[in-house]
């Protein structure tokens, strides 16, 4: 037979809000099931649910974790329940999970998996008519531009002072392969630059 399957599609991937949040589900499904189930599931491990609504035709059930404010709103003609929260506190910063269950008629089936959404809440400072979080993020990226040309600036001078000398030691090199291995003048092919003869003179002087 057919396999029956509910899908789901979760946007967005990211939400970063000071304080609300709405996700929104929208879900496919190939079978006849006339009773639905819905809920939004914090954590990777899904352990604590959120808020969720049941819905049988026009009936909605609605349900939400006291932890939580919570509104959910199911619309079974385009396939979407949409999740909104409010007053989020900082720690409520997690992924977030929509899962959809047909309840009725059996088979009883849901979606296994959803992309989740990521929920990153943002303190407000109490008294602050502008979010906070924004001008030590733009101070850090300033510190932190000025810190590269800096470091690039000083890399530059290091790389033009080896190049520098790098250069002079050529040229000295150089210099010094021109000079001639055979003193001028001795052309003799006897000739041994290193030969000791002075020496043998002085230790022959020691002889009595």
């Amino acid at each position: 037979g057919m396999n029956i399957l509910i899908l789901v599609k979760q946007h967005p991937p990211l939400i970063t809000y000071s304080k609300n949040a709405t996700l929104a589900c929208k879900y496919t499904y190939n079978g006849t099931g006339n009773e639905f189930r819905a809920s939004l599931n914090k954590g990777t491990d899904r352990a604590v649910e959120v808020c969720s609504v049941s819905w049988n035709g026009s009936f909605h059930h609605h349900n939400s974790n006291t932890e939580f404010n919570c509104l959910v709103a199911a619309d079974s003609n385009i396939k979407q329940v949409n999740f909104s929260l409010w007053n989020l506190k900082a720690n409520q910063t997690d992924i977030y999970f929509c899962k959809i269950e047909v309840m009725f008629p059996p088979p009883y089936i849901y979606n296994d998996k959803s992309n989740g959404t990521i929920i990153h809440v943002r303190e407000m400072l109490p008294c602050s008519p502008e979010p906070q979080p924004a001008r030590p993020f733009w101070a850090l990226v300033v510190a932190l531009a000025v810190l590269a040309f800096y470091s690039v600036l000083i890399t530059a001078a290091f790389v033009i002072c080896w190049w520098k000398n790098k250069r002079n030691r050529i040229l000295t090199s150089d210099y010094m392969n021109m000079t001639p291995r055979h003193p001028p003048g001795t052309k003799n092919k006897h000739y041994q630059p290193y030969a000791p003869t002075r020496i043998h003179t002085e230790y022959r002087s020691w002889e009595p």
